[in-house]
């Protein structure tokens, strides 16, 4: 961040403002607060040329160090301001500088990397602040590193006759750690390993670390894979406690259990899942009623039954918090005997649930519900494939489940839309792997009617469950719940994205009551075109984060009132308290205490992220690896980001992303326009902006730094 010079004190007539010359001196101490000024250097720094104003400040001076204001070193002055210091995590996000991300009302603080005290990414630290300029964000430095983010990396050993150390896969860790030679254990040159460092980097030393565990080769893939695992500290596999309290669980469903609950089985059930899922936590029931409206069953696996409060089980699970999909394999929140079997809604199979059942109109209006405990039999397991060519062809099984279901959906979407629900549809991919795990193909992944059906009628669920408990005898925010919230955009970020649109030729009105109908007006108009993805990018980019809380609130971007998550339980912890937290409510519990729900609610936000990441890092691995063989295609692409270092490509035909490097461009010096967010050439006036369509050929791919290097064809 480059530092304004601090404006020149301005005179008229040869007369000085006294109030206005004592401010700037002030202010100026203050944003320099350890360090002491002569008068003389104050003078320079400050711009007087006037000989009034010159001679006017050491009686200024003085007067601020009677107030108070200001302390007196010898023959300088120092402010007298006592730094405000406050706790954040260090997100470095180049060599250069950082952000200290905190709580408190000044944001992000910047920092830069020789302030950080030697601090690494996602380190907790304490920094002092330094008050923000002309409207600048505010800047500090590191005081103190209160807790290290990790004291195990997972990284690429390098090997020097004397000794060895260690690349971090970690993009924000700028450090490379020193490994002796007796400290490497099995390793091999060039392989990924999992190391703990024994002593944190100072001023004269790097970091020095011991090799814990050898993954692979470098560029194998089972080798990378699990440096992604270790990367975000995710679990290789289960406890044997954990594996063996599962392993002891009954399969029999007791009668005794089945006469307590609603009995669906004599009802149409089925499942419609993705082609190779082994878990079904959700099946739909259809039957019509004599007055000729449907009952629609949204039965869930009742993961509760089997996992009891304080089993190692539970404690597992509220751990974990979430399953994460990686490239090529699932990292469950639950053992493959719960997860695959005991809980899964396979065919033919009675299985315990809980449902939520809803009696809709024709309109999709809901007349009537319950919640509770259930007992189904599936008669069938669709893939959404399946699904979608028995209502295409309209023939095969379940055809009359299947359109009425799918003609509800259509009309509980447009309810939803109508109310101002956002349509964010961005281009997901899946690769298509070999047996090594090398990829073959990169397939985007489309969304069809079968897939809407399903989130349609899971959404609806989630919404009455978190309304029922909202309104359980009138308590409000008094009934302790475990809410999905989604808040009202920032109006700063929306205005950037507007401006963005805009330059597309698109009109975006950004009150909040027009925003979500104006955001899909938007997606409609760029459906199809190559400013698609990015655009839509750019869109959830200024959206709040979704989030785990006991505290009622909307849900922004489905237009809800209050939201949760009941559907899933199988793969999210959130859900699990939801199903408790429901069954008290259905006993006529009192609300019991929030605080540790609300615990639990931040950990599962946190740890949902962490799956995020790692499954974007799994992505970013495979499109590198995938790009890496196809150096000398030209290929068509758009801006999708541009930075002081470099421009962002997403290639239209793969859906990767790589980097021109402004370092590279060689036909000109290009100057970074961020209010713009675009680059231009010095001296040819060339204009690379976001959004601008482009050819780029693939120079560089870094399996390591999961980096494509791109450059520009002309």
């Amino acid at each position: 961040m480059s530092r304004k010079k601090h404006k020149k004190t301005k005179t008229r007539r040869g007369r000085y403002d006294a109030k206005k010359l004592q401010h700037d001196i002030l202010a100026f101490l203050n944003q320099n607060l350890h360090q002491a000024y002569s008068p003389k250097q104050i003078i320079k720094r400050l711009g007087i040329r006037d000989q009034p104003s010159k001679a006017a400040v050491i009686p200024l001076l003085e007067s601020l160090h009677e107030a108070g204001q200001v302390e007196k070193v010898r023959h300088s002055y120092k402010s007298a301001r006592k730094p405000e210091v406050l706790t954040g995590r260090v997100d470095h996000v180049n060599p250069r500088f950082a952000y200290v991300i905190t709580d408190g009302e000044e944001g992000d603080i910047w920092v830069s990397t020789n302030n950080l005290r030697l601090a690494m990414d996602g380190d907790i630290v304490e920094v002092e602040v330094t008050p923000a300029r002309h409207g600048k964000r505010p800047e500090g430095r590191v005081v103190r590193i209160v807790k290290r983010a990790k004291d195990e990396l997972v990284g690429r050993i390098v090997f020097s006759p004397r000794f060895a150390f260690v690349v971090a896969d970690n993009r924000k860790i700028y450090h490379d750690f020193y490994v002796p030679l007796n400290k490497t254990g099995k390793a091999a040159h060039n392989d990924k390993v999992i190391i703990k460092v024994t002593r944190w980097p100072t001023y004269d030393k790097s970091p020095e670390a011991e090799v814990i565990k050898v993954l692979g080769k470098a560029g194998e893939h089972e080798a990378e894979i699990h440096s992604i695992i270790a990367e975000f500290n995710l679990p290789f596999d289960f406890p044997e406690s954990v594996e063996q309290e599962a392993q002891n669980l009954p399969a029999a469903l007791p009668p005794v259990e089945i006469k307590k609950r609603r009995d669906f089985r004599p009802v149409t059930t089925f499942t419609i899942d993705p082609v190779d899922a082994k878990d079904f936590d959700d099946a739909l029931s259809v039957r019509w009623l004599p007055n000729g409206h449907v009952e629609v069953g949204i039965h869930i696996a009742d993961v509760t039954y089997y996992v009891r409060p304080k089993s190692q089980l539970e404690k597992e699970a509220n751990e974990r918090a979430t399953s994460v999909y990686l490239v090529d394999r699932t990292i469950p929140m639950l053992p493959e005997r719960l997860s695959n079997n005991l809980c899964s809604l396979r065919p033919n199979e009675d299985k315990f649930t809980f449902s939520a059942v809803f009696e809709l109109n024709e309109q999709a209006k809901v007349i009537n519900k319950w919640f509770g405990r259930t007992v189904i039999h599936s008669d069938k397991r669709f893939s959404y494939e399946e699904a979608q060519e028995v209502m295409d062809k309209k023939e095969g099984a379940f055809l009359k489940e299947l359109l009425t279901l799918n003609k509800l959906a259509k009309k509980l979407r447009q309810q939803r839309f109508a109310n101002g629900a956002v349509n964010f549809e961005t281009t997901e991919v899946k690769f298509e792997l070999a047996a090594d795990g090398t990829p073959l193909r990169i397939v985007p992944k489309i969304r069809q009617d079968a897939h809407k059906l399903i989130e349609e009628f899971m959404l609806l669920a989630n919404r009455h469950v978190a309304e029922f408990v909202y309104n359980w005898h009138g308590g409000h925010d008094k009934n302790t719940f475990v809410y999905r919230t989604h808040d009202y955009p920032d109006p700063e970020k929306v205005a950037t994205f507007s401006l963005f649109a805009k330059r597309f030729g698109h009109e975006l009105h950004t009150d909040d009551g027009r925003i979500s109908k104006s955001i899909n007006k938007l997606f409609d108009e760029i459906a199809g075109k190559p400013e698609e993805n990015v655009l839509q990018r750019l869109a959830i980019r200024s959206m709040a984060k979704a989030k785990y809380t006991t505290k009622p609130g909307i849900h922004f971007g489905l237009a809800f009132k209050h939201y949760t998550h009941f559907t899933s339980p199988i793969r999210r912890y959130p859900d699990m308290m939801v199903h408790r937290l429901l069954q008290h409510y259905l006993d006529n519990g009192k609300p019991p205490k929030a605080d540790i729900y609300e615990e639990k609610c931040q950990h599962s936000s946190e740890m949902e992220k962490v799956a995020s990441d790692a499954e974007r890092a799994s992505i970013k691995y495979k499109q590198v690896e995938f790009m890496a063989r196809a150096a000398d295609k030209v290929y068509e692409g758009v801006v999708s980001g541009v930075t002081e270092w470099g421009v962002f490509v997403e290639i239209i035909e793969t859906k990767c992303e790589g980097m021109v490097r402004l370092s590279e461009m060689t036909d000109d010096f290009y100057e970074f326009d961020e209010e713009q967010m675009r680059i231009i050439g010095r001296h040819n006036k060339k204009i690379i902006a976001l959004g601008d369509t482009c050819k780029v050929r693939v120079v560089n791919t870094d399996i390591d730094r999961r980096t494509i290097d791109l450059t520009f064809v002309e």
